[in-house]
């Protein structure tokens, strides 16, 4: 059969090893899968099936160092899972039986007991059968934390195959961002990630279990299994099957590009994935081992849990290379893993794929240009930054790293472009709104938010003016209409206070780098809610204050569970703000889907709508909020809402606050393209995410109230938070056209304006920051643009005009008076190796900088191996 694309060349930063004990698993597995009725008789498989699938070898592959026993019940674990999957496609998916499907799915938590004890009932087929013995033989070594872990991904993996029925059932195609959440549970690799903890002896703590760095490596690990895996199985799912899930085929709709267009973009997207992952593991997991006091045996399993997935990544990257369940054949994959270019010599383990700048590799090339797009470029009317389309193959992951750390800050881009937006709700405003406005001024004055806070300079970041003019009651009076006076004044006031804090963050403590300062602050926030009713500290700033006198006003009528929600919302929020910190002091645009689930966080998106929830939860059971169809729903709500922020906001905080954090900026720097090809994409994922809303709500809610019985009370008290929900964006979209904070004329009058000197003044205005031993990388000097901006404006200083450096559009030069970001602190100057870029004609550009090179190999200056016009400038 034709190949539907060539395979696209992976990034497989460690080398796949095998477990010695291959045979064992192998001949044990086989015996097993026919003990439990999978072989001769099941109508599913037989056994050349099972040998052809090879489970055995994806097991000794992915777990190469567990013990023979262990590995033996590893495969078992994936013999039973594949054979689930394909169980469940020829008996319900094929036949489009919902109903019979359901009820296939409820009986299988009956045999994952969360106390081994518990009895459980009589299998009635092997998927059973199965799974009652594997639960027998493997909960008994490991701890409660892990056992109610694993049985949760376990159930979301099995539930959630009903939402893959459900989409083929609709011939409905998910859109990226719904398809990424979604894969998660029905791909199963979080529930790899609970098996490797088994067979790698690394069973995670409690005390860090649930924590952020935690969940973005399972969450990273799981979406580069998940895409990986769509790579591989396209031709077999979309071609064969008939799926609908599968990334490719999501990106090839949403983009409308082709099929080699969209594998190459996925591809991409998976060498992102990984990047962040090893992001994680060395910016967050130190600081998260100090913060927690975690003891050194504690510290010890983390890193082999680590390990262990950073193994399951390469050996499965080289089952699917070899297994006849997939299409491999051909392709710069395949002809790497001929080449097998691994040095035994190269410096190895966790992390150091950060050399692979170093390594050509096979099917390895570094395009001429900062960050070529690949083949992506000219399929949708995107083009790179100097205008022209990248060459086949996809970003090479040196790029890829280089350029999430190339943005030049404080870039002149003009006034935010906005698209027409198509929201199919609209509000009528409380009649409240005039006194709201008059309480909401006086009260943020009385909490202090007017004024300097104590011996913290710079922190008097609002004026009466501002708060008059950045009008929160505009927003309060379109999200809760029907409010009475004193409500409309308390949600008035809540996005007051987060406003607030958002702006703070980056002023007092993103500025300094004062990161411990923030996480101060931020862990006494949860002191002045408390859950049992009990005292609070006494505040020392505007924050602390408002909070103290925000929570005593909304959760004094709560009960203590609805009082620990919605504390939970506020600490997630909170809490989010120091990551963005964080990132800044990297000088990092964020990974895109890091930056969509943190987004919601840092908007307040759960904040908000909890006021709306917390009526609901004597009426509606309280796992209906956790079910899949409610998550996507408020989700797809969020991502719409904070989206539209970002196009609002695009000129507040990429020209006058030299952010990272903005939607805009992010696809910029992914696809590498200009400012108005993002504000298309962005737009278009916008609607794609109200869509969805809108499926939801008309299509899966009521199989919702059907699945959970509901009765006519709780149906309509659900269609009434939907319309609250559609109130919300609505509401948020009112406030951003009516209030005076996002304007061109806004900024100036907010911010003010020093013009910049032209030419070499530039760089003594522009060199920034602090001083000392180490601290040079957060004085990014940066020069002029060339009149009429465009492409290569606002370049470091040295770098020749015309040359590409960054993300986005300049016009002019950066702004005077703000600290340009980048890595700061002794040792960091690593971080900031000299890179080039091509010009406009597609050369490479000029070297930044004259410098010794390495003999024999012609590059960038200082970095043996890298040919010289390949990246664009890093810090």
């Amino acid at each position: 059969m034709t190949q539907p694309f060539e395979l696209p060349s992976f990034y497989v930063p460690h080398p796949a090893r095998l477990n010695p004990h291959l045979e064992e698993a192998r001949t044990h597995s086989t015996a097993w899968a026919r003990e439990m009725g999978m072989l001769e008789g099941s109508g599913i498989w037989n056994q050349a099936d099972l040998e052809a699938h090879d489970y055995g070898l994806l097991c000794a592959y992915t777990h190469p160092d567990a013990s023979a026993e262990a590995l033996s019940l590893v495969t078992d674990w994936y013999v039973w899972v594949f054979f689930f999957d394909d169980h469940f496609l020829e008996i319900y998916k094929r036949t489009n039986d919902r109903e019979g499907g359901k009820a296939y799915l409820d009986r299988l938590p009956l045999f994952m007991p969360a106390d081994p004890s518990t009895p459980t009932p009589e299998p009635t087929n092997p998927v059973e059968a199965g799974l009652a013995d594997l639960w027998r033989r493997t909960v008994p070594t490991m701890g409660e934390d892990w056992r109610i872990r694993f049985a949760e991904s376990t159930r979301n993996l099995l539930n959630e195959s009903l939402w893959e029925l459900a989409n083929i059932n609709a011939g409905r195609i998910a859109n990226p961002v719904e398809y990424i959440e979604m894969r998660r549970k029905v791909g199963g690799a979080p529930w790899s990630a609970g098996l490797i903890e088994y067979a790698a002896n690394a069973e995670v703590p409690q005390e860090v279990s649930g924590s952020r760095p935690l969940r973005v490596l399972m969450d990273a690990f799981s979406d580069g299994v998940h895409l990986r895996n769509d790579i591989f199985s396209y031709q077999r799912e979309v071609e064969d099957e008939g799926e609908l899930s599968n990334g490719i085929l999501v990106l090839e709709t949403f983009l409308g590009c082709s099929t080699q267009e969209a594998a190459e973009a996925v591809n991409d997207l998976l060498t992102s994935r990984l990047q962040q992952f090893e992001n994680t593991v060395f910016t967050e997991l130190p600081p998260l081992f100090a913060e927690t006091g975690l003891d050194p045996a504690g510290c010890a399993k983390v890193l082999a849990y680590v390990k262990g997935l950073q193994d399951w990544q390469s050996g499965g990257h080289e089952w699917h290379m070899r297994s006849s369940r997939y299409m491999n054949d051909g392709g710069a994959a395949a002809k790497a893993a001929e080449s097998n270019w691994w040095d035994p010599y190269a410096i190895g383990g966790v992390g150091t794929s950060a050399l692979d700048v170093l390594r050509p590799g096979p099917g390895r090339t570094f395009p001429g240009g900062l960050g070529e797009l690949g083949s992506l470029s000219g399929a949708f009317g995107i083009n790179t930054l100097d205008g022209t389309p990248g060459s086949p193959g996809g970003v090479d992951p040196a790029v890829r790293r280089a350029r999430s750390h190339s943005h030049v800050p404080f870039q002149r881009v003009g006034p935010s472009r906005l698209p027409e937006f198509k929201l199919p709700f609209s509000v009528d405003l409380s009649r409240h709104l005039d006194t709201s406005r008059r309480n909401t001024l006086a009260w943020a004055e009385k909490m202090g938010m007017l004024e300097a806070q104590p011996g913290l300079p710079h922190s008097d970041i609002w004026t009466a003016e501002k708060v008059a003019d950045y009008d929160f009651p505009l927003c309060s009076a379109g999200i809760h209409p029907d409010a009475t006076a004193d409500q409309l004044d308390l949600t008035s006031a809540w996005l007051t206070w987060g406003t607030y804090g958002d702006d703070y963050y980056p002023v007092v403590f993103g500025r300094s780098r004062d990161l411990a300062g923030a996480k101060l602050l931020t862990a006494r926030f949860s002191e002045f809610m408390p859950v049992d009713g009990g005292p609070a500290p006494e505040p020392v700033n505007a924050l602390e204050r408002g909070l103290a006198d925000l929570w005593e006003r909304t959760a004094g009528p709560m009960a203590a569970d609805a009082r620990r929600k919605f504390r939970t919302a506020v600490e997630d929020m909170v809490e989010s703000w120091v990551w963005e910190l964080d990132n800044q002091a990297q000088h990092r645009i964020p990974d895109p889907v890091d930056y969509v689930e943190m987004r919601r966080k840092t908007f307040g998106s759960d904040l908000t709508m909890s006021l709306c929830r917390l009526a609901h939860d004597q009426s509606v059971p309280p796992e209906i909020y956790e079910s899949g169809p409610m998550r996507s729903l408020e989700n797809a709500a969020a991502d719409y809402a904070c989206m539209m922020n970002d196009l609002f906001s695009y000129q507040k905080e990429v020209e006058y606050e030299g952010e990272v954090h903005n939607a805009v900026l992010v696809v910029q720097n992914f696809f590498n393209c200009d400012y108005p090809a993002a504000v298309r994409i962005v737009d278009d994922l916008m609607h794609s995410r109200v869509q969805q809303f809108q499926h939801v709500a008309q299509n899966e809610f009521p199989v919702l109230y059907d699945d959970f019985e509901l009765g006519p009370e709780g149906r309509a008290l659900l269609d009434g938070y939907v319309k609250e929900l559609e109130n919300w964006l609505a509401g948020i979209l009112i406030w951003h056209r009516g209030c005076k904070r996002y304007t061109e004329d806004d900024l100036k009058r907010h911010f003010g304006r020093e013009e910049l000197p032209a030419g070499p003044a530039v760089a003594e205005a522009a060199a920034l920051g602090p001083k000392g031993l180490g601290t040079s990388g957060a004085r990014v000097a940066v020069a002029a643009a060339p009149a009429g901006g465009g492409v290569g404006a606002g370049v470091p200083v040295g770098v020749p005009a015309g040359v590409g450096v960054g993300v986005g559009v300049a016009e002019a030069a950066p702004r005077r008076g703000l600290v340009p970001s980048g890595p700061v602190g002794f040792g960091t100057a690593g971080a900031r190796a000299p890179f080039t870029a091509a010009g406009p004609a597609g050369p490479a550009g000029p070297a930044a900088s004259a410098g010794p090179t390495v003999p024999g190999v012609p590059g960038v200056p200082g970095v043996p191996g890298v040919p010289g016009g390949a990246v664009g400038t890093a810090g």
